[in-house]
């Protein structure tokens, strides 16, 4: 059994892709019989009981998005306390420059750190900061990335090698026995910011026959706006921030999910989260959903930002039923590809490899230099000593 603490940057009562990926393989861990402790920032209770919470969240504008930061020192001292009274085996750090957790875990290192990073497209951050993030990134033990998009703007400015590794949906979430009954909807479920293409969609169903809906969940900088423009369309169902459970119930009734997004995905987990639940996809052509997607096969994509297009492809799956039922069994059996419990075991493997690299003195857990003259309290240490 391995002691196994998991950094989160984001806010985990915040809906979130990373968010949900550091919750949901914690919970495949624990049922392969591993202790896990997941640490984040929490906007209220804590999402579940493995999780310690560190503080709340500040809506930090991040690359065109806004992210529920914690990087305040209350927070990195929280960090510090936690990783110390838990003294885990092996630290698995998400989004490892981030400011907050993530960072504060990095610097303080008081176990062998594995660590994956999500983010793909540009960073300002990682721009403006280089040369200071490449000498922190020698901390980190296993270098991860979530696709090879995300590979490259990590390389692009700090360097290194990185095993790509793909997200995982809990699978079990999404299979049913019970017959559902298809209604005419399309389904959208993301951020209402530019980037995610919420008004190309809007736009899009505008120009589709009177008896299409559109169900829109979540919320975002854009909602307010969107629902101003659009609020003379009857067809639209807006229906805010909804449980996972109403999800997946939607994604199984929808006629088509559709994910119109411009820029900035790094991984389709949405994607691959409707095929599981048996929604036949059209989604934009971007590099992020063709690393699970592929046109014709188990999905129809299309031009970003190009709303004819996408309203012709939206059309033509819902009244195609021959196109709808084939893209939904191909996307079914690609969906079993990508399970969580898959992705737990590849993650067991480099956690090991990290402590072997431990044993082998290839790695060491050394303080940073303003936290010294405390170097006798912390347990880890104390214990390896």
């Amino acid at each position: 059994m391995l002691r196994i603490g998991m950094v989160s940057p984001y806010s985990l009562t915040i809906p979130g892709g990373v968010q949900q990926q550091v919750l949901g393989l914690a919970r495949s861990l624990r049922a392969k019989g591993h202790e896990v402790r997941v640490l984040g920032p929490c906007d209220g209770p804590p999402p579940d009981p493995f999780v310690t919470p560190l503080g709340n969240s500040l809506p930090t504008a991040v690359n065109g998005s806004v992210a529920p930061l914690a990087p305040d020192a209350s927070a990195a001292l929280r960090t510090i306390r936690a990783l110390n009274d838990e003294a885990f085996d092996v630290l698995h750090v998400h989004e490892p420059l981030v400011p907050g957790p993530s960072l504060t875990a990095l610097l303080v290192k008081l176990a062998p750190v594995v660590a994956t990073f999500h983010s793909a497209g540009e960073s300002g951050a990682y721009r403006a900061f280089s040369r200071q993030l490449k000498w922190i990134s020698k901390r980190i033990d296993i270098r991860v990335a979530v696709s090879k998009d995300a590979v490259e703007l990590a390389q692009r400015y700090i360097g290194g090698d990185y095993e790509v590794l793909f997200n995982g949906i809990e699978l079990g979430d999404y299979i049913t026995d019970e017959v559902v009954q298809k209604e005419n909807a399309v389904f959208f479920v993301g951020r209402h910011e530019p980037r995610k293409g919420l008004g190309t969609l809007l736009e899009a169903v505008s120009l589709m026959p009177s008896d299409v809906k559109l169900w829109i969940a979540s919320d975002g900088p854009e909602t307010e706006m969107l629902k101003a423009q659009y609020a003379h369309d009857a067809r639209i169902e807006w229906l805010g921030r909804i449980s996972d459970a109403e999800k997946y119930d939607r994604l199984r009734r929808a006629a088509v999910f559709c994910a119109p997004a411009l820029r900035g995905e790094s991984f389709g987990i949405v994607l691959l989260e409707a095929m599981a639940a048996g929604a036949p996809v059209v989604a934009s052509n971007i590099d992020g959903y063709r690393n699970v997607a592929t046109d014709g096969e188990n999905a129809v994509l299309v031009e970003p930002g190009n709303s004819r297009e996408l309203a012709s492809a939206l059309a033509k799956v819902i009244a195609d039923p021959r196109l709808s039922d084939r893209l939904v069994a191909a996307g079914k059996l690609h969906a079993q590809q990508f399970t969580m419990d898959a992705l737990a075991d590849r993650y067991i493997e480099m956690y090991e490899r990290a402590l072997s690299m431990e044993a082998d003195n290839i790695t060491s857990i050394e303080l940073p230099r303003m936290l010294k003259r405390f170097e006798g309290r912390f347990l880890r240490r104390s214990r390896l000593g």
